[in-house]
């Protein structure tokens, strides 16, 4: 597989999430032409970028960071990584009304929820009072 371009999208992603790494895994089939950068921050060692969320605000909601350097997440996410291997189509439904508000509701019960749902609770996680977006 080639080095992802310069222009490219950099998503930052847990690989021990179940539904995640599958995503992850349809996304590096799509991307024929190199515009998506994975990053697993499940992967020991990870440290994330200096100059952006930390590594509990990674693991909350997915992140991406754009060829200009610029922070997005949840959501939007998942229209620009599309729109990244020719689904355009696709993310500019996903922005209609009422379709945008389904999707936004149902990422943050999926992101506040899946860690317990695939028994990887942490004190950081599944505590009573743990930060959940």
């Amino acid at each position: 597989m080639s080095e992802p371009s310069a222009s490219a999208i950099e998503v930052f992603y847990d690989g021990g999430c179940p539904v995640c790494l599958r995503e992850v895994r349809v996304l590096r089939r799509l991307d024929r032409r190199g515009r998506i950068r994975f990053t697993d921050i499940d992967t020991p060692g990870f440290q994330p970028p200096a100059s952006g969320p930390s590594h509990e605000e990674l693991m909350a909601r997915i992140h991406a960071r754009g060829p200009d350097g610029v922070w997005i997440d949840g959501v939007e996410v998942f229209r620009r990584l599309y729109e990244s291997v020719g689904f355009g189509p696709l993310a500019a439904v996903s922005r209609w009304p009422g379709i945008s508000q389904l999707l936004d509701w149902a990422y943050a019960v999926f992101a506040r929820n899946r860690t317990r749902w695939f028994g990887r609770c942490t004190a950081n996680t599944c505590a009573p009072g743990a930060r959940r977006d």
